[in-house]
């Protein structure tokens, strides 16, 4: 397996775990050349 595929790999499963864990929001990914270096996780809490 490729070093960008084992990047693939890794930032899929951390997305899938912060998907979840969360009930709104959003997930950004920051890429830099060619490689996803940073995930971002902002998540809003409503209130009724």
């Amino acid at each position: 397996m490729s070093k960008k595929q084992e990047n693939i790999q890794l930032v899929l499963k951390n997305i899938e775990k912060m998907l979840s864990s969360m009930n709104y929001g959003s997930i950004t990914l920051v890429v830099h050349d060619d490689s996803v270096v940073q995930i971002e996780k902002n998540e809003k809490i409503r209130l009724k």
